[in-house]
Protein backbone atom coordinates (compact mmCIF):
# COMPACT_ATOMS: atom_id res chain seq x y z
CA UNK A 1 0.00 0.00 0.00
CA UNK A 2 0.83 3.40 -1.04
CA UNK A 3 -0.04 6.30 1.81
CA UNK A 4 -0.51 9.65 0.79
CA UNK A 5 -0.17 12.12 3.35
CA UNK A 6 -1.18 15.45 4.22
CA UNK A 7 -0.59 17.78 7.24
CA UNK A 8 -3.21 20.80 7.47
CA UNK A 9 -3.11 23.74 9.08
CA UNK A 10 -6.29 23.58 10.13
CA UNK A 11 -9.04 20.61 10.15
CA UNK A 12 -11.15 22.37 8.11
CA UNK A 13 -9.04 22.73 4.98
CA UNK A 14 -8.33 19.36 2.75
CA UNK A 15 -5.14 18.96 0.85
CA UNK A 16 -6.17 18.94 -2.90
CA UNK A 17 -2.85 17.74 -4.11
CA UNK A 18 -2.67 14.22 -2.57
CA UNK A 19 -6.20 13.49 -3.99
CA UNK A 20 -5.22 14.47 -7.51
CA UNK A 21 -1.90 12.41 -7.23
CA UNK A 22 -4.41 9.28 -6.20
CA UNK A 23 -7.23 10.28 -9.11
CA UNK A 24 -4.73 10.32 -11.67
CA UNK A 25 -2.26 7.28 -10.75
CA UNK A 26 -5.94 5.23 -10.45
CA UNK A 27 -4.49 3.42 -8.44
CA UNK A 28 -6.61 0.83 -6.02
CA UNK A 29 -3.42 0.50 -3.58
CA UNK A 30 -2.90 4.30 -3.09
CA UNK A 31 -4.71 5.68 0.04
CA UNK A 32 -4.51 8.93 1.52
CA UNK A 33 -5.11 10.30 5.28
CA UNK A 34 -5.15 14.07 6.63
CA UNK A 35 -3.86 15.27 9.63
CA UNK A 36 -3.67 18.88 11.57
CA UNK A 37 -0.19 20.76 12.70
CA UNK A 38 -2.26 21.03 15.77
CA UNK A 39 -2.23 17.50 16.71
CA UNK A 40 0.55 15.53 18.45
CA UNK A 41 3.36 14.01 16.34
CA UNK A 42 3.50 11.23 18.68
CA UNK A 43 -0.72 10.39 17.81
CA UNK A 44 0.50 10.91 13.88
CA UNK A 45 3.14 8.70 14.24
CA UNK A 46 1.31 5.69 16.08
CA UNK A 47 -1.28 6.12 13.52
CA UNK A 48 0.82 5.79 10.36
CA UNK A 49 2.86 3.30 11.60
CA UNK A 50 -0.65 1.30 12.75
CA UNK A 51 -1.32 1.48 8.65
CA UNK A 52 1.76 -0.18 7.78
CA UNK A 53 2.33 1.33 4.46
CA UNK A 54 4.71 0.23 1.94
CA UNK A 55 5.64 3.46 0.33
CA UNK A 56 5.32 6.46 2.24
CA UNK A 57 4.65 10.31 0.77
CA UNK A 58 4.29 13.44 2.21
CA UNK A 59 2.99 16.78 0.35
CA UNK A 60 4.95 19.16 1.96
CA UNK A 61 4.52 23.78 2.61
CA UNK A 62 5.89 26.01 4.76
CA UNK A 63 3.74 25.49 7.43
CA UNK A 64 3.93 21.43 8.19
CA UNK A 65 7.75 20.99 7.24
CA UNK A 66 8.95 21.14 10.61
CA UNK A 67 6.16 18.59 11.45
CA UNK A 68 6.59 16.12 8.69
CA UNK A 69 11.07 16.20 9.48
CA UNK A 70 9.91 15.11 12.57
CA UNK A 71 8.04 12.42 11.91
CA UNK A 72 10.57 11.18 8.72
CA UNK A 73 13.39 11.00 11.45
CA UNK A 74 11.23 8.88 13.86
CA UNK A 75 9.66 6.81 11.24
CA UNK A 76 13.22 5.88 10.19
CA UNK A 77 13.68 4.49 13.47
CA UNK A 78 10.73 2.23 12.98
CA UNK A 79 10.39 1.37 9.45
CA UNK A 80 14.34 1.60 8.06
CA UNK A 81 13.33 0.05 5.17
CA UNK A 82 10.19 1.88 3.86
CA UNK A 83 10.46 4.02 0.77
CA UNK A 84 9.48 7.92 1.33
CA UNK A 85 9.20 10.05 -0.45
CA UNK A 86 8.38 13.88 -0.39
CA UNK A 87 6.19 16.47 -3.00
CA UNK A 88 4.68 20.00 -2.91
CA UNK A 89 6.93 23.95 -3.12
CA UNK A 90 8.44 23.56 0.23
CA UNK A 91 10.77 20.50 -1.39
CA UNK A 92 10.92 20.84 -4.99
CA UNK A 93 13.48 24.18 -5.46
CA UNK A 94 16.01 22.53 -3.19
CA UNK A 95 15.74 18.54 -3.32
CA UNK A 96 19.41 18.06 -2.77
CA UNK A 97 19.48 19.85 0.42
CA UNK A 98 16.49 18.13 1.77
CA UNK A 99 17.74 14.99 0.55
CA UNK A 100 21.16 15.90 2.29
CA UNK A 101 19.15 16.81 5.57
CA UNK A 102 17.22 13.89 5.92
CA UNK A 103 18.79 10.72 5.00
CA UNK A 104 15.30 8.71 5.78
CA UNK A 105 14.01 9.90 2.43
CA UNK A 106 14.36 8.09 -0.58
CA UNK A 107 13.13 10.65 -3.18
CA UNK A 108 11.39 14.15 -3.62
CA UNK A 109 9.06 14.87 -6.49
CA UNK A 110 10.13 18.62 -8.04
CA UNK A 111 6.93 20.62 -9.23
CA UNK A 112 3.82 19.28 -10.66
CA UNK A 113 3.31 15.82 -9.66
CA UNK A 114 0.56 13.80 -11.03
CA UNK A 115 1.97 12.33 -13.98
CA UNK A 116 5.31 11.61 -11.70
CA UNK A 117 3.25 9.91 -9.03
CA UNK A 118 1.79 7.34 -11.19
CA UNK A 119 4.91 6.31 -12.48
CA UNK A 120 6.22 5.94 -9.09
CA UNK A 121 3.08 3.80 -8.43
CA UNK A 122 3.74 1.48 -11.32
CA UNK A 123 7.64 1.18 -10.43
CA UNK A 124 6.41 -0.20 -6.69
CA UNK A 125 3.48 -2.34 -7.80
CA UNK A 126 5.58 -4.08 -10.37
CA UNK A 127 3.39 -3.12 -13.82
CA UNK A 128 6.01 -0.67 -15.00
CA UNK A 129 6.05 -2.24 -18.93
CA UNK A 130 9.70 -1.38 -19.44
CA UNK A 131 11.00 -4.49 -16.99
CA UNK A 132 10.36 -6.92 -15.85
CA UNK A 133 8.31 -7.89 -12.79
CA UNK A 134 9.36 -6.84 -9.37
CA UNK A 135 7.67 -6.63 -5.92
CA UNK A 136 9.36 -4.75 -2.79
CA UNK A 137 6.12 -4.97 -0.65
CA UNK A 138 6.85 -7.20 1.68
CA UNK A 139 4.10 -9.58 0.65
CA UNK A 140 6.56 -11.65 -1.88
CA UNK A 141 5.14 -14.07 -4.32
CA UNK A 142 6.47 -18.12 -5.24
CA UNK A 143 7.97 -15.97 -8.49
CA UNK A 144 10.26 -13.93 -6.22
CA UNK A 145 13.91 -15.13 -6.02
CA UNK A 146 15.94 -12.47 -5.58
CA UNK A 147 17.32 -10.67 -2.67
CA UNK A 148 16.12 -7.31 -1.13
CA UNK A 149 19.44 -5.38 -2.43
CA UNK A 150 18.63 -6.44 -5.75
CA UNK A 151 15.29 -5.87 -5.91
CA UNK A 152 16.03 -2.02 -4.82
CA UNK A 153 19.18 -1.52 -7.67
CA UNK A 154 15.77 -2.33 -10.11
CA UNK A 155 13.42 0.40 -8.48
CA UNK A 156 16.82 2.62 -9.18
CA UNK A 157 17.42 1.61 -12.55
CA UNK A 158 13.93 2.36 -12.91
CA UNK A 159 14.29 5.65 -11.55
CA UNK A 160 17.18 7.13 -13.76
CA UNK A 161 13.93 7.34 -16.44
CA UNK A 162 11.35 9.06 -14.46
CA UNK A 163 11.67 13.30 -15.01
CA UNK A 164 10.71 15.17 -11.97
CA UNK A 165 12.46 13.26 -9.24
CA UNK A 166 15.61 14.30 -7.53
CA UNK A 167 16.69 10.70 -5.27
CA UNK A 168 18.98 8.73 -3.84
CA UNK A 169 20.91 5.78 -5.29
CA UNK A 170 21.09 2.35 -2.75
CA UNK A 171 24.66 3.61 -2.75
CA UNK A 172 23.77 7.07 -1.56
CA UNK A 173 24.61 8.75 -4.24
CA UNK A 174 22.10 11.55 -5.09
CA UNK A 175 20.67 11.59 -8.82
CA UNK A 176 18.63 14.47 -10.22
CA UNK A 177 16.38 14.11 -13.30
CA UNK A 178 15.49 16.84 -15.26
CA UNK A 179 11.75 18.74 -14.26
CA UNK A 180 8.99 16.77 -15.99
CA UNK A 181 6.82 18.70 -18.29
CA UNK A 182 3.61 20.39 -17.27
CA UNK A 183 0.56 18.47 -18.42
CA UNK A 184 -2.62 19.28 -19.78
CA UNK A 185 -4.73 20.55 -17.04
CA UNK A 186 -8.11 18.69 -18.23
CA UNK A 187 -6.22 15.65 -18.00
CA UNK A 188 -6.68 15.82 -14.61
CA UNK A 189 -9.52 13.83 -12.95
CA UNK A 190 -11.95 15.62 -10.51
CA UNK A 191 -11.30 14.52 -7.18
CA UNK A 192 -14.50 14.86 -5.04
CA UNK A 193 -16.37 12.20 -6.12
CA UNK A 194 -17.82 11.58 -2.66
CA UNK A 195 -18.67 14.45 -1.13
CA UNK A 196 -18.55 12.58 2.51
CA UNK A 197 -14.90 12.92 2.64
CA UNK A 198 -14.93 16.83 2.58
CA UNK A 199 -17.92 17.30 4.79
CA UNK A 200 -17.35 20.42 7.21
CA UNK A 201 -14.13 21.22 5.11
CA UNK A 202 -13.26 23.83 2.58
CA UNK A 203 -13.51 22.02 -0.67
CA UNK A 204 -10.65 23.71 -3.47
CA UNK A 205 -10.56 23.78 -6.98
CA UNK A 206 -8.19 24.76 -9.49
CA UNK A 207 -9.79 26.07 -13.03
CA UNK A 208 -5.90 27.37 -14.17
CA UNK A 209 -2.21 26.38 -13.27
CA UNK A 210 0.38 29.00 -13.93
CA UNK A 211 0.54 32.72 -13.65
CA UNK A 212 1.00 35.75 -16.18
CA UNK A 213 2.82 37.39 -13.93
CA UNK A 214 6.33 37.74 -12.38
CA UNK A 215 6.67 38.69 -8.36
CA UNK A 216 9.39 38.47 -7.02
CA UNK A 217 8.03 36.80 -3.65
CA UNK A 218 5.97 33.88 -5.25
CA UNK A 219 6.85 30.40 -6.86
CA UNK A 220 4.20 30.35 -9.35
CA UNK A 221 6.31 33.20 -11.31
CA UNK A 222 8.63 30.08 -11.39
CA UNK A 223 6.27 28.74 -14.19
CA UNK A 224 5.02 30.80 -16.78
CA UNK A 225 3.22 27.82 -18.66
CA UNK A 226 -0.27 29.07 -17.83
CA UNK A 227 -2.77 26.53 -18.18
CA UNK A 228 -6.25 26.01 -18.30
CA UNK A 229 -8.98 23.43 -17.38
CA UNK A 230 -11.58 22.73 -20.27
CA UNK A 231 -14.42 25.11 -19.68
CA UNK A 232 -16.86 22.11 -20.71
CA UNK A 233 -15.47 19.96 -17.67
CA UNK A 234 -15.05 23.39 -14.99
CA UNK A 235 -19.20 23.58 -15.81
CA UNK A 236 -19.86 20.19 -14.89
CA UNK A 237 -17.78 19.70 -11.43
CA UNK A 238 -19.08 23.61 -10.44
CA UNK A 239 -22.22 21.82 -11.35
CA UNK A 240 -21.29 19.11 -9.26
CA UNK A 241 -20.41 21.44 -5.57
CA UNK A 242 -23.75 23.21 -6.52
CA UNK A 243 -25.90 20.57 -6.78
CA UNK A 244 -24.17 18.79 -3.28
CA UNK A 245 -25.27 22.58 -1.46
CA UNK A 246 -21.43 22.59 -0.64
CA UNK A 247 -20.58 26.11 1.36
CA UNK A 248 -17.83 27.02 0.11
CA UNK A 249 -15.71 26.49 -2.90
CA UNK A 250 -11.85 28.29 -2.84
CA UNK A 251 -10.32 28.51 -6.43
CA UNK A 252 -6.70 28.09 -6.28
CA UNK A 253 -5.91 29.47 -9.72
CA UNK A 254 -2.90 32.51 -8.75
CA UNK A 255 -4.86 34.90 -10.68
CA UNK A 256 -8.28 34.01 -11.36
CA UNK A 257 -9.23 36.15 -14.20
CA UNK A 258 -5.87 36.76 -15.88
CA UNK A 259 -8.13 35.20 -18.83
CA UNK A 260 -11.44 37.34 -19.44
CA UNK A 261 -13.55 34.49 -21.34
CA UNK A 262 -12.82 31.86 -19.28
CA UNK A 263 -13.75 33.92 -15.74
CA UNK A 264 -16.35 35.27 -17.28
CA UNK A 265 -18.19 31.80 -18.62
CA UNK A 266 -17.19 30.63 -15.03
CA UNK A 267 -18.77 33.96 -12.87
CA UNK A 268 -21.94 33.60 -15.74
CA UNK A 269 -22.39 29.70 -14.94
CA UNK A 270 -22.32 30.21 -10.81
CA UNK A 271 -24.60 33.49 -11.83
CA UNK A 272 -27.06 31.46 -13.69
CA UNK A 273 -26.67 28.60 -11.34
CA UNK A 274 -27.04 29.96 -7.64
CA UNK A 275 -28.26 27.71 -5.46
CA UNK A 276 -28.35 30.65 -2.75
CA UNK A 277 -26.20 28.51 -0.76
CA UNK A 278 -22.61 27.87 -2.19
CA UNK A 279 -19.98 30.56 -2.01
CA UNK A 280 -16.99 30.46 -4.32
CA UNK A 281 -13.72 32.52 -3.08
CA UNK A 282 -11.17 33.85 -6.57
CA UNK A 283 -7.87 35.85 -6.07
CA UNK A 284 -8.14 38.41 -8.81
CA UNK A 285 -5.94 40.88 -9.60
CA UNK A 286 -8.38 44.06 -9.22
CA UNK A 287 -6.99 46.67 -12.18
CA UNK A 288 -7.90 43.70 -15.00
CA UNK A 289 -11.32 43.61 -14.32
CA UNK A 290 -12.77 45.38 -16.95
CA UNK A 291 -16.95 46.69 -17.36
CA UNK A 292 -17.83 43.57 -18.48
CA UNK A 293 -17.51 41.63 -15.39
CA UNK A 294 -18.08 44.16 -12.90
CA UNK A 295 -21.56 44.34 -14.58
CA UNK A 296 -21.86 40.58 -13.86
CA UNK A 297 -20.66 40.50 -10.51
CA UNK A 298 -23.28 43.57 -9.52
CA UNK A 299 -26.15 41.08 -10.62
CA UNK A 300 -24.82 38.25 -7.63
CA UNK A 301 -26.79 37.34 -4.66
CA UNK A 302 -25.06 38.74 -1.69
CA UNK A 303 -21.96 36.21 -0.82
CA UNK A 304 -22.37 34.61 -3.79
CA UNK A 305 -18.69 35.28 -4.58
CA UNK A 306 -15.55 36.71 -2.45
CA UNK A 307 -12.67 38.32 -3.95
CA UNK A 308 -9.34 38.10 -2.67
CA UNK A 309 -6.80 41.03 -4.05
CA UNK A 310 -3.18 41.22 -3.63
CA UNK A 311 -2.31 45.13 -2.96
CA UNK A 312 0.92 44.16 -1.22
CA UNK A 313 2.42 47.64 -1.19
CA UNK A 314 1.27 51.11 -3.02
CA UNK A 315 5.32 52.63 -2.83
CA UNK A 316 5.51 52.67 -6.63
CA UNK A 317 9.63 51.66 -5.85
CA UNK A 318 8.42 48.30 -4.28
CA UNK A 319 6.08 47.46 -6.83
CA UNK A 320 8.86 47.38 -9.10
CA UNK A 321 11.68 46.06 -7.16
CA UNK A 322 8.92 43.04 -6.91
CA UNK A 323 8.18 42.63 -10.25
CA UNK A 324 4.52 43.32 -10.19
CA UNK A 325 2.09 45.16 -12.57
CA UNK A 326 -0.66 47.22 -10.67
CA UNK A 327 -2.34 50.63 -11.16
CA UNK A 328 -3.24 51.32 -7.40
CA UNK A 329 -5.44 54.42 -8.49
CA UNK A 330 -7.10 51.94 -10.90
CA UNK A 331 -7.23 49.34 -7.83
CA UNK A 332 -8.91 51.76 -5.55
CA UNK A 333 -11.34 52.48 -8.01
CA UNK A 334 -12.74 49.04 -8.98
CA UNK A 335 -12.79 47.71 -4.93
CA UNK A 336 -14.66 50.86 -4.55
CA UNK A 337 -17.33 50.23 -6.87
CA UNK A 338 -17.89 46.82 -5.82
CA UNK A 339 -17.88 47.53 -2.44
CA UNK A 340 -21.05 49.93 -2.96
CA UNK A 341 -22.73 47.08 -5.14
CA UNK A 342 -23.35 45.66 -1.11
CA UNK A 343 -22.92 42.37 -2.27
CA UNK A 344 -19.39 41.06 -2.44
CA UNK A 345 -16.85 40.60 0.30
CA UNK A 346 -13.48 41.57 -0.73
CA UNK A 347 -10.34 41.09 1.11
CA UNK A 348 -7.37 42.70 0.51
CA UNK A 349 -3.62 42.18 0.95
CA UNK A 350 -0.16 43.56 2.55
CA UNK A 351 3.26 42.34 2.67
CA UNK A 352 5.61 43.67 4.86
CA UNK A 353 9.19 43.40 4.75
CA UNK A 354 9.55 44.16 0.77
CA UNK A 355 11.95 45.91 -1.12
CA UNK A 356 12.65 49.72 -0.21
CA UNK A 357 9.50 49.57 2.26
CA UNK A 358 10.12 51.72 5.52
CA UNK A 359 8.15 51.57 8.48
CA UNK A 360 6.95 54.72 7.18
CA UNK A 361 6.69 54.04 3.81
CA UNK A 362 4.65 50.68 4.73
CA UNK A 363 2.32 53.07 7.03
CA UNK A 364 1.48 54.91 3.78
CA UNK A 365 0.43 51.59 2.33
CA UNK A 366 -1.72 50.83 5.35
CA UNK A 367 -3.61 53.84 5.81
CA UNK A 368 -3.99 53.90 1.47
CA UNK A 369 -5.78 50.02 1.70
CA UNK A 370 -7.44 50.92 5.10
CA UNK A 371 -9.54 53.73 3.30
CA UNK A 372 -10.86 51.55 1.03
CA UNK A 373 -12.50 49.80 3.93
CA UNK A 374 -12.22 46.01 2.54
CA UNK A 375 -14.05 43.41 5.01
CA UNK A 376 -10.69 41.59 5.52
CA UNK A 377 -7.39 43.29 5.79
CA UNK A 378 -4.31 40.61 5.72
CA UNK A 379 -1.19 42.02 6.72
CA UNK A 380 1.15 39.26 6.29
CA UNK A 381 4.87 39.19 6.66
CA UNK A 382 7.67 38.36 3.90
CA UNK A 383 8.43 34.64 3.33
CA UNK A 384 11.31 34.12 1.50
CA UNK A 385 10.49 31.00 -0.41
CA UNK A 386 12.95 28.46 -2.11
CA UNK A 387 13.43 29.14 -5.53
CA UNK A 388 12.29 32.52 -5.25
CA UNK A 389 13.59 35.31 -7.01
CA UNK A 390 13.30 37.34 -4.09
CA UNK A 391 15.51 34.35 -2.27
CA UNK A 392 18.19 35.21 -5.43
CA UNK A 393 18.31 38.87 -4.20
CA UNK A 394 17.79 38.42 -0.69
CA UNK A 395 22.00 40.01 -0.14
CA UNK A 396 21.28 42.97 -2.25
CA UNK A 397 18.26 43.61 -0.15
CA UNK A 398 19.89 42.88 3.30
CA UNK A 399 17.21 40.81 3.86
CA UNK A 400 17.47 38.41 6.86
CA UNK A 401 14.57 35.88 7.29
CA UNK A 402 14.49 32.72 9.59
CA UNK A 403 15.96 29.57 8.67
CA UNK A 404 13.00 27.42 9.52
CA UNK A 405 9.88 27.44 7.50
CA UNK A 406 7.57 29.85 7.34
CA UNK A 407 11.29 31.40 6.37
CA UNK A 408 9.93 34.60 7.33
CA UNK A 409 11.32 37.98 7.53
CA UNK A 410 13.74 39.13 9.96
CA UNK A 411 14.79 42.53 9.07
CA UNK A 412 15.81 44.18 6.10
CA UNK A 413 18.00 47.20 4.69
CA UNK A 414 14.98 49.43 5.04
CA UNK A 415 13.09 47.93 7.68
CA UNK A 416 14.75 46.63 11.12
CA UNK A 417 13.65 44.06 13.49
CA UNK A 418 12.43 46.65 16.01
CA UNK A 419 9.76 47.78 12.93
CA UNK A 420 9.45 44.27 12.48
CA UNK A 421 8.22 43.73 16.20
CA UNK A 422 6.14 46.50 16.13
CA UNK A 423 4.49 45.64 13.15
CA UNK A 424 3.22 42.32 14.56
CA UNK A 425 1.65 43.92 17.03
CA UNK A 426 -0.66 46.06 14.99
CA UNK A 427 -1.08 42.78 12.98
CA UNK A 428 -2.67 41.73 16.15
CA UNK A 429 -4.80 44.59 16.44
CA UNK A 430 -5.97 44.45 13.34
CA UNK A 431 -6.80 40.91 13.51
CA UNK A 432 -8.85 41.32 17.26
CA UNK A 433 -10.34 45.06 15.99
CA UNK A 434 -10.88 45.39 12.21
CA UNK A 435 -11.15 41.31 10.57
CA UNK A 436 -13.19 40.14 13.72
CA UNK A 437 -16.37 42.43 11.98
CA UNK A 438 -16.99 42.58 15.71
CA UNK A 439 -16.09 46.18 15.90
CA UNK A 440 -17.09 47.69 13.00
CA UNK A 441 -18.95 51.01 14.18
CA UNK A 442 -16.77 51.72 17.06
CA UNK A 443 -13.55 51.52 14.57
CA UNK A 444 -14.93 53.55 11.72
CA UNK A 445 -15.34 56.17 14.11
CA UNK A 446 -12.58 56.19 16.34
CA UNK A 447 -10.61 55.85 13.49
CA UNK A 448 -11.71 59.52 13.02
CA UNK A 449 -10.00 60.67 15.92
CA UNK A 450 -6.58 59.93 14.33
CA UNK A 451 -4.65 61.15 11.49
CA UNK A 452 -3.40 57.99 10.48
CA UNK A 453 -5.59 54.58 11.15
CA UNK A 454 -1.55 53.10 11.05
CA UNK A 455 -1.18 55.56 14.24
CA UNK A 456 -4.30 54.54 16.17
CA UNK A 457 -3.34 50.68 15.70
CA UNK A 458 -0.18 51.30 17.10
CA UNK A 459 -1.39 52.83 19.91
CA UNK A 460 -3.52 50.34 20.87
CA UNK A 461 -0.58 47.41 20.03
CA UNK A 462 1.53 49.36 22.35
CA UNK A 463 -1.52 49.74 25.09
CA UNK A 464 -1.79 46.34 24.76
CA UNK A 465 1.82 45.53 25.43
CA UNK A 466 2.03 48.25 28.54
CA UNK A 467 -1.72 46.77 30.32
CA UNK A 468 -0.16 43.37 30.15
CA UNK A 469 -2.88 41.72 27.91
CA UNK A 470 -1.20 40.85 24.77
CA UNK A 471 -0.06 37.31 25.88
CA UNK A 472 -3.57 36.66 27.14
CA UNK A 473 -6.24 34.56 25.21
CA UNK A 474 -9.60 36.75 25.88
CA UNK A 475 -13.16 35.90 25.71
CA UNK A 476 -15.00 38.36 23.31
CA UNK A 477 -16.90 40.54 25.48
CA UNK A 478 -13.56 41.21 27.43
CA UNK A 479 -11.67 42.57 23.78
CA UNK A 480 -15.09 45.19 24.08
CA UNK A 481 -13.80 46.22 27.59
CA UNK A 482 -10.34 46.20 26.98
CA UNK A 483 -10.66 48.59 23.85
CA UNK A 484 -13.22 50.84 25.96
CA UNK A 485 -10.94 51.02 28.89
CA UNK A 486 -8.61 52.25 25.57
CA UNK A 487 -10.59 54.95 24.73
CA UNK A 488 -10.97 56.02 28.83
CA UNK A 489 -7.01 56.97 28.83
CA UNK A 490 -6.89 58.30 25.55
CA UNK A 491 -10.32 60.37 24.80
CA UNK A 492 -12.08 60.62 28.60
CA UNK A 493 -14.50 63.13 27.54
CA UNK A 494 -16.20 60.52 25.25
CA UNK A 495 -16.29 57.74 27.30
CA UNK A 496 -20.22 57.45 27.65
CA UNK A 497 -20.77 57.83 23.44
CA UNK A 498 -17.97 54.91 22.97
CA UNK A 499 -19.85 52.76 24.97
CA UNK A 500 -22.66 53.05 23.48
CA UNK A 501 -20.77 52.51 20.18
CA UNK A 502 -19.69 49.01 21.68
CA UNK A 503 -22.82 47.92 22.74
CA UNK A 504 -24.62 48.29 19.32
CA UNK A 505 -21.37 46.50 17.54
CA UNK A 506 -21.92 43.65 20.20
CA UNK A 507 -25.14 43.42 20.07
CA UNK A 508 -25.08 43.61 15.96
CA UNK A 509 -23.75 40.51 15.93
CA UNK A 510 -24.62 38.67 19.19
CA UNK A 511 -27.91 37.78 21.05
CA UNK A 512 -26.67 37.69 24.24
CA UNK A 513 -28.15 36.06 27.07
CA UNK A 514 -26.42 38.26 30.22
CA UNK A 515 -26.00 41.59 29.26
CA UNK A 516 -22.15 42.18 29.46
CA UNK A 517 -20.18 44.48 31.94
CA UNK A 518 -18.46 47.16 29.77
CA UNK A 519 -22.38 48.19 28.39
CA UNK A 520 -23.51 49.20 31.69
CA UNK A 521 -26.83 49.87 33.07
CA UNK A 522 -29.57 48.45 30.65
CA UNK A 523 -31.70 51.79 29.91
CA UNK A 524 -35.22 50.18 28.92
CA UNK A 525 -37.72 49.40 31.65
CA UNK A 526 -39.04 46.61 32.27
CA UNK A 527 -42.59 48.22 31.85
CA UNK A 528 -41.53 49.98 28.21
CA UNK A 529 -40.04 46.13 27.14
CA UNK A 530 -43.39 44.10 27.80
CA UNK A 531 -44.96 46.69 26.39
CA UNK A 532 -43.58 47.05 22.99
CA UNK A 533 -43.69 43.24 22.89
CA UNK A 534 -47.33 43.09 23.80
CA UNK A 535 -48.05 45.86 20.95
CA UNK A 536 -45.92 43.81 18.48
CA UNK A 537 -47.67 40.46 18.97
CA UNK A 538 -50.83 42.06 17.83
CA UNK A 539 -49.38 44.64 15.10
CA UNK A 540 -46.24 43.10 13.61
CA UNK A 541 -44.99 46.39 13.09
CA UNK A 542 -41.77 45.88 13.29
CA UNK A 543 -41.18 41.90 12.81
CA UNK A 544 -43.26 41.42 10.67
CA UNK A 545 -41.48 37.74 9.69
CA UNK A 546 -42.64 36.65 12.84
CA UNK A 547 -45.92 36.05 12.75
CA UNK A 548 -45.61 31.87 14.14
CA UNK A 549 -43.57 33.15 17.46
CA UNK A 550 -45.58 34.82 20.34
CA UNK A 551 -44.42 37.40 22.74
CA UNK A 552 -41.69 35.81 24.67
CA UNK A 553 -40.32 34.15 21.43
CA UNK A 554 -39.76 37.17 19.75
CA UNK A 555 -38.31 38.40 22.49
CA UNK A 556 -35.76 36.01 22.73
CA UNK A 557 -34.91 36.05 19.30
CA UNK A 558 -34.26 40.10 19.79
CA UNK A 559 -33.13 42.94 21.73
CA UNK A 560 -34.23 46.32 22.18
CA UNK A 561 -31.68 48.83 23.34
CA UNK A 562 -31.87 52.63 24.22
CA UNK A 563 -29.35 54.67 23.36
CA UNK A 564 -29.32 58.15 25.23
CA UNK A 565 -26.57 59.37 22.66
CA UNK A 566 -29.53 59.45 19.56
CA UNK A 567 -32.73 59.37 21.98
CA UNK A 568 -33.72 56.38 20.26
CA UNK A 569 -35.03 52.63 21.02
CA UNK A 570 -32.99 50.08 18.22
CA UNK A 571 -34.11 47.02 17.56
CA UNK A 572 -31.84 44.01 16.38
CA UNK A 573 -33.59 41.17 14.61
CA UNK A 574 -31.60 38.27 14.52
CA UNK A 575 -33.71 36.23 12.71
CA UNK A 576 -32.90 37.91 9.53
CA UNK A 577 -29.55 38.74 9.12
CA UNK A 578 -27.28 40.50 6.56
CA UNK A 579 -26.66 37.16 4.48
CA UNK A 580 -23.27 39.03 3.32
CA UNK A 581 -21.67 40.02 7.23
CA UNK A 582 -24.16 38.06 9.26
CA UNK A 583 -25.22 41.13 11.35
CA UNK A 584 -28.48 41.70 12.64
CA UNK A 585 -31.54 43.36 10.77
CA UNK A 586 -31.54 47.00 12.71
CA UNK A 587 -34.48 49.30 13.00
CA UNK A 588 -35.84 52.31 14.63
CA UNK A 589 -38.75 51.99 17.40
CA UNK A 590 -40.71 55.14 17.35
CA UNK A 591 -41.95 54.66 20.73
CA UNK A 592 -42.23 52.12 23.43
Amino acid sequence: MILLVAINAKYIHSNLAVYSLKAYAADPDVEIVEYTINQQVDDVLMDIYRRRPDVLCFSCYIWNLDFVEELIRELGKLRPGMPIWLGGPEVSYDAREVLRRLPQVKGVMKGEGEVTFAKLCRIYHCVDDSSEMVDISGKKGENFRQSEERIRLQVDNRLLHVDGITFRLLNGDVVENSWREVMDLSEVPFVYADMKEFEHKIVYYESSRGCPFSCSYCLSSVDKKLRFRDLSLVKRELQFFIDHKVPQVKFVDRTFNCRHDHSMAIWQYILEHDNGITNFHFEVAADILNEEELALMERMRPGLIQLEIGVQSTNPDTIRAIRRTMDFEKVAGIVRRIQNMGNIHQHLDLIAGLPYEDIESFAKSFDDVYALRPEQLQLGFLKVLKGSFMEEHQEEYGLVHKDRPPYEVLYTRWLSYEDVMRLKGIEEMVEVYYNSRQFTNTMEELVREYASAFQMYDDLSHFYEESGYGSVQHKRSTRYAILLEYIALHFPQKVEYYREKLTYDYYLRENAKSRPEFAGEYKVEKAELRSFYENEENSRRYLPAYEAYDRNQMRKMTHLEYFASTKEYILFDYMERNPLNQEARVCIVESV
